[in-house]
């Protein structure tokens, strides 16, 4: 029996699909990386008895980055990420050991069908799937094809059993399109971003933004909300005036009438208009016309009409929107989320979508009337190729999908439902009057069928007020004619909803990544999400915009962005070499670059007006080791420490408290140590500022603290105050923390484990001497002699934290609250004490069970 490998895009997904084909008659069991299951069952696959394993990766199992050395800021020139930068694949989450469980589950399989998402993305994770799993699965004969590929649009019985029972082959031309992209925007952004991050950071000291970033399509994004205040700034109100008069017929209301010229901007041409309408105290009907109107039903719902009315309508910003629409597409409630597709194929069954909502409180009643009186066809749209429209799939209930779930659900489902119902009828009269030799008018409309708009109540026809019944020639009395002042007012700040539609029009990303843009430059401090979610540019995002516009308007503008998509869209259909675009795409942002680089100081003059020199900024703390006055420290994101004598910058870890510490120096450079802290409840270590941006020895990394140097005798380092091997994480070192008494503790120089031990004692100091079971470093500890834990009145013992039964009841482990910052050079590196010995300190297995009472 042959065995069979599916692979989903998600675990829940696969857990779906394994269900569905296996008719709920499949065993699971967890996959060695922990994260993902594997679902068996036996069936048939190509005629064959066969043995199925369903399991799923979590999104993209590789990541494309720059090989090692091209990651340090400091020693690579950004205009080498343009070529001369090679680029690998990485596993996208290290954690997860991706790679290795295919590999693990594909040993033995004669065949592969790729369940994933069926989109570009989805095509390029199969071809990731593909290379991780092809060279450990079983050949046969080499005319048997063994890659397949599963198409579906939605997590039902119907899509699933169709999707397997008409299998393809995953699109290699799908999957280069979305390469192309993803180095792009790598090497674009990354160059870019660097310069202009060292360039701004350097020299002003406010900017509140820790990254000062640039995308291909995040730049023209904020260019959009930047160009919307630009022309709030320079709007200036005009003063004009209109005529507004109201007349009425024996009892009935007074209605008010429309002027026909609308306004004038000269008042003496107003007060002339109605000197002329004032000889008149009468209006005459000039003419009565009613004309039945149809308002639409709406085209199906795509992927970026669902993200503008859920920002419009429903509050729901973009990213969340499509969070929420995948976890529905997951559990099997809509069909697939991302959709660039408004007209449903001739064999879509829309009577089946509908009758699953014929039981629903909310809408059962216009269900059932739709399918005992029949579907109308639902507008003709546009065609992309991809998915069917979003469609709900199955019924459901807030219960079932909480508060924004089954908002979302309840819009997609009256989208759905209004889709086949009747337009929207209404009669239109219109009334034109005659006041001395002005024209005026008023309408109102009377509904004759709601349509869709039962469904859609905020699309209803607004009525106005009813109009009285009259014939030309008619004469109505004037109640009133006066001439008012108005002004014109500015646009608003762009809406997210307008945002999506402007970047849809002009081709800036794609229905999957308008919402990551859109988030990135609210992330990046850029714009802020105001009342009526309308996006406001701060300071720093209309600085920037404003420097690219006076340096090269192409950086921000649409235009290039929107060539490339078209490119990209060849590729996709294979129609346009991956190599070429790629290359002259390169080329063009390359030369742009150099100009920009050359031309980045008639940005300043902008960049002055808003944001403090770096040497205005901060307050004096630490002392200099190169000219030995004090260095400043500035708050503002990214926290830093500026010598304004030497022109230095010199970088700190984030998202904590920097204090000095106790004006020691450090033994290589005579800067002054700060210390970094992340609360009471958290961990706090020292550092060197010179030292943590450059760092000392080969062994260490860029960001790196006290707790991690491998200085082999200050009395600050890693090698002086280090005690033993992490409880819990690989590689880390457990590292005395000297400021922590009389609540003395350690804390590992990688991860969150803080071990509390020796409470009250005077003075805790680790010993020359390793212990023999463990290979720890010593603890000496001078107890408190009223609350030590030491029999007849002694103070003082050494001994290992570990193994030691005296220390056992005194040590408790514990986590940090806050997360351990990164320093600028990414992974930590590290050793534990080192006097000729080993440096980390080997656990026998017997004592991970007396290490495990110590957790709380």
């Amino acid at each position: 029996m042959k065995t069979v490998l599916m692979v989903a895009e998600k675990p829940s997904l696969a857990q779906s699909i394994a269900k569905i084909l296996s008719k709920g008659n499949c065993s699971s069991r967890k996959g060695l990386n922990g994260a993902c299951s594997v679902y068996e069952y036996t069936g048939s696959f190509l005629g064959q008895a066969a043995h199925f394993k369903m399991t799923s990766v979590c999104g993209h199992v590789m990541s494309l980055d720059f090989i090692g050395k091209y990651n340090n800021w400091d020693k690579v020139d950004p205009a080498e990420l343009f070529s001369k930068a090679p680029t690998e694949k990485k596993e996208a989450n290290p954690k997860l050991n991706m790679i290795k469980f295919l590999q693990v589950e594909a040993k033995g399989c004669c065949y592969v069908v790729l369940w994933l998402d069926c989109d570009k993305e989805g095509e390029n994770i199969c071809f990731e799937v593909l290379d991780a799993i092809q060279p450990v699965m079983n050949q046969g004969s080499t005319r048997e094809k063994s890659v397949y590929r599963a198409k579906f649009s939605s997590i039902t019985d119907t899509d699933i059993c169709k999707a397997m029972n008409s299998l393809g082959e995953p699109n290699q031309n799908e999957a280069l399109a979305v390469d192309a992209r993803q180095e792009l925007d790598l090497r674009i952004g990354c160059a870019f971003t660097r310069f202009q991050t060292k360039y701004f950071q350097g020299k002003y000291g406010n900017l509140d933004s820790s990254l000062i970033s640039f995308g291909p399509c995040q730049t023209p994004t904020l260019g959009f909300c930047v160009e919307r205040h630009d022309k709030i700034q320079s709007f200036k109100a005009e003063t004009y005036w209109i005529l507004q008069a109201k007349v009425f017929k024996g009892k009935d209301n007074p209605l008010t009438l429309d002027w026909s010229r609308v306004r004038v901007f000269d008042r003496e041409v107003g007060q002339m208009f109605i000197n002329l309408t004032k000889t008149s105290r009468e209006a005459q009907v000039v003419s009565v016309s009613k004309k039945e109107k149809v308002k639409q039903r709406p085209q199906a719902l795509n992927t970026v009409e669902m993200l503008r009315v859920a920002s419009q309508a429903l509050g729901m910003g973009p990213q969340h929107t499509m969070q929420i629409a995948e976890r529905l597409y997951v559990q099997g409630y809509i069909s697939y989320p991302r959709t660039e597709t408004t007209h449903y194929p001739e064999n879509f069954d829309l009577k089946a979508a509908l009758k699953q909502q014929s039981n629903s409180s909310m809408w059962a009643e216009e269900v059932k009337a739709l399918l005992s009186g029949g579907l109308n066809r639902p507008r003709k749209g546009s065609d992309a190729g991809d998915h069917p429209p979003i469609t709900p799939m199955r019924s459901a209930s807030e219960a079932e999908l909480g508060s924004d779930g089954w908002r979302l659900y309840e819009y997609i489902t009256r989208h759905f439902i209004a889709t086949v119902s009747q337009d929207c009828r209404y009669l239109q009269t219109t009334i034109d009057f005659l006041i001395g030799t002005e024209a005026f008018s008023c309408t109102g409309k009377t509904l004759i069928s709601a349509g869709f708009t039962a469904l859609m109540p905020w699309q209803s026809i607004p009525l106005e007020e009813s109009l009285p019944a009259c014939e030309r020639g008619d004469v109505f009395t004037v109640d009133e004619i006066k001439l008012v002042e108005k002004q014109t007012k500015p646009p608003d700040y762009l809406t997210e909803a307008e945002l999506i539609t402007l970047m849809e029009k002009h081709g800036i990303g794609t229905d999957a990544s308008i919402p990551v843009h859109i988030n990135n430059i609210c992330l990046r401090n850029y714009v802020t999400v105001e009342s009526g979610r309308r996006l406001k540019p701060t300071n720093l995002g209309i600085v920037l915009v404003h420097g690219y516009y006076k340096i090269d308007a192409e950086l921000v503008l649409p235009t290039i962005r929107s060539a490339v998509e078209k490119q990209l869209t060849l590729i996709a259909l294979g129609r346009a070499n991956f190599q070429q675009v790629l290359q002259h795409t390169l080329d063009i942002f390359k030369r742009k670059f150099h100009y920009f680089v050359d031309a980045i100081s008639s940005m300043d003059e902008l960049m002055e007006v808003s944001f403090s020199p770096i040497a205005e900024t901060g307050k004096p703390l630490s002392r200099c080791g190169k000219c030995h006055r004090f260095m400043k420290y500035i708050q503002a994101k990214p926290s830093r420490l500026h010598c304004s004598h030497c022109d230095e910058t010199y970088s700190l870890p984030q998202n904590g408290a920097i204090k000095l510490y106790k004006e020691l120096r450090c033994p290589l450079d005579d800067f002054e140590l700060v210390l970094w802290t992340s609360g009471a409840r958290g961990k706090c270590y020292p550092l060197c500022p010179y030292c943590f941006s450059n760092p000392p020895f080969r062994d260490m990394k860029k960001g790196l603290g006290c707790n991690e140097c491998t200085h082999p005798s200050c009395q600050h380092s890693l090698n002086s105050l280090g005690i033993g091997q992490c409880v819990e994480c690989d590689g880390g070192v457990l590292v005395l923390d000297p400021t922590s008494g009389p609540k003395w503790r350690m804390a590992c120089n990688r991860c969150n484990v803080v071990v509390h031990f020796f409470e009250h004692a005077h003075r805790v100091q680790v010993a020359q001497d390793s212990c023999d079971t463990c290979d720890a470093s010593l603890v000496a500890v001078d107890f408190n002699k009223t609350r030590g834990p030491l029999p007849s009145g002694e103070t003082q013992h050494t001994g290992c934290v570990f193994c030691d039964p005296v220390f056992q009841d005194v040590v408790e482990l514990k986590h940090a609250t806050m997360r351990y910052p990164r320093g600028v050079g990414g992974r930590r590196g590290g050793r534990g004490r080192g006097r000729g010995r080993r440096l980390h300190p080997k656990k026998p297995k017997d004592k991970m069970a007396a290490l495990a009472a110590y957790f709380v």
